[in-house]
């Protein structure tokens, strides 16, 4: 299949829109940089634009704007259209969680006059590539008296910034010798803290000195790292990458660039569609999608039930509601890497610039654990796109027998929804630091919003 470039055939009205979008798009990567900040900056837009708590309604009906939060981590935002629920709904679902550096239950020890935090990694990464960056602290502290402590450490200019480090060359020929996965274990990636002594303790003086901080700072005391959530993340904003300003360079675009796509894709249908409309956003996909607030919950099928409840239907109804809707899973895949090319299959490979990708085949090793489409899908997909001028190309995770990946769209597709799986491109995924290009973010962002328009 010929793949376009859209800065080649898109007018310059298209590009400075896809500039001004993008512009957008790095200031909200670079104010929510966790799970419930994502949340909370969703819950800020949509409530200016008159979204309502679903609490709030005691019925529903066309023209109703709602959303609901689940334990702070995850949300669904619906719009009601004209048609009749049992006559199905759009769905776009992405993820909201990104690889990351989380503290361990009681990480503060002292190790040569030298603080530090035990850690573990959270979802694929490869830890090399986390160590001697600078890194912000993100997260939040539960108290036993029930209330909490909000914690953010080194985006500020005058913020310090925390770091894990790593052997110097002049000493590492055995750690050169060894595989990455050897020579750079998981247990080594301990976040240093602080150096200086509290003078009047004993011993390990040097976690007494930042014990004090916490507590002074924040009232915070050792034993309140058992129920917090807190992560270190690569510290600094979203930048404009290349020469020309066509890329983004960012933390945590797996999957947040599906996430924000699809949240103003959704905001910007309202007023343009007659279908009812939902925007989930999960977490805990980076880790298999296990928990409460995952896309393997029953959040999501709750939600429906007191939808249809209270817009005066039967509980009963929810099976015609699902084989009826539709629904994307907005989840990123990667681009033919030049740098790489002995892992991609060249002819199945989506390139940088040339749009939104349709994933047929997810899963690895052929085609094990992937939620395939239907033809008939596909096809209705392919129409929406091209009916709104959409530029898209079908893509694949790397080589037939290298390659492969999991997302959330199996949690839908049990319902009996038709799913496919469609996102962003990425280069350098999960790594600290991933890059996009703003061709592909608009792209997405377009192809997201002619799905909720269309029937």
């Amino acid at each position: 299949m010929e793949r376009k470039i859209g800065w080649e055939i898109w007018s310059e009205e298209k590009i400075k829109q896809t500039f001004e979008y993008s512009e957008n798009y790095k200031e909200f990567l670079s104010r929510n940089k966790t799970v419930r900040k994502f949340v909370n900056g969703c819950v800020y837009e949509a409530q200016k634009l008159g979204f309502k708590d679903i609490s709030e309604f005691a019925k529903l009906k066309k023209g109703d704007k709602f959303y609901k939060i689940n334990k702070g981590k995850e949300i669904i935002l619906g719009f009601l259209g004209d048609k009749k629920l049992i006559d199905g709904c759009k769905f776009i679902v992405a993820h909201i969680d990104c690889p990351r550096i989380d503290l361990k239950t009681s990480p503060l020890y002292e190790d040569e006059n030298i603080a530090l935090f035990k850690t573990y990694y959270y979802g694929g990464i490869k830890k090399y590539q986390w160590l001697t960056i600078p890194l912000a602290l993100h997260g939040v502290v539960f108290l036993k008296d029930g209330t909490f402590k909000e914690i953010e450490i080194g985006e500020k200019e005058t913020d310090p910034v925390f770091t894990i480090t790593d052997l110097l060359p002049h000493l590492a020929k055995e750690q050169m010798k060894k595989t990455i996965e050897d020579g750079f274990p998981g247990e080594s990636l301990n976040v240093l803290v602080g150096t200086m002594p509290e003078k009047e303790k004993g011993k390990e003086k040097v976690k007494a000195k930042v014990l004090k901080i916490l507590k002074d700072f924040y009232g915070i005391e050792e034993e309140d790292f058992i129920s917090s959530e807190l992560e270190f993340v690569p510290a600094g904003k979203a930048k404009d990458a290349g020469i020309d300003r066509s890329m983004v360079l960012a933390y945590g675009q797996d999957d947040r660039v599906c996430s924000y796509t699809s949240f103003t894709a959704f905001l910007d249908s309202v007023n343009n569609t007659v279908n009812n409309i939902f925007c989930i956003l999960v977490d805990q996909e980076e880790i298999g999608s296990r928990g409460s607030t995952s896309a393997s919950s029953s959040f999501f099928e709750y939600f429906i039930e007191e939808v249809l409840e209270k817009s005066g239907y039967s509980l009963m109804d929810i099976k015609k509601v699902f084989q009826n809707s539709k629904a994307i899973s907005g989840d990123v895949n990667t681009l033919l890497d030049p740098n790489y090319k002995d892992a991609y299959e060249p002819r199945n490979s989506a390139k940088i610039g040339c749009g939104v990708v349709l994933t047929k085949i997810t899963g690895g090793r052929g085609k094990g654990g992937s939620t395939e489409p239907t033809g008939e899908y596909v096809a209705y997909i392919r129409k929406i796109f091209d009916k709104n001028n959409v530029l898209w190309q079908p893509g694949e995770i790397g080589k037939l027998e290298l390659g492969g990946g999991g997302t959330v769209a199996t949690y839908f597709a049990r319902y009996n929804i038709d799913t496919i799986d469609c996102g962003t491109g990425v280069l350098s995924m999960h790594a600290p630091f991933e890059l996009t290009s703003k061709a592909d973010i608009y792209s997405t962002y377009e192809g997201y919003k002619a799905f909720y328009k269309e029937e």
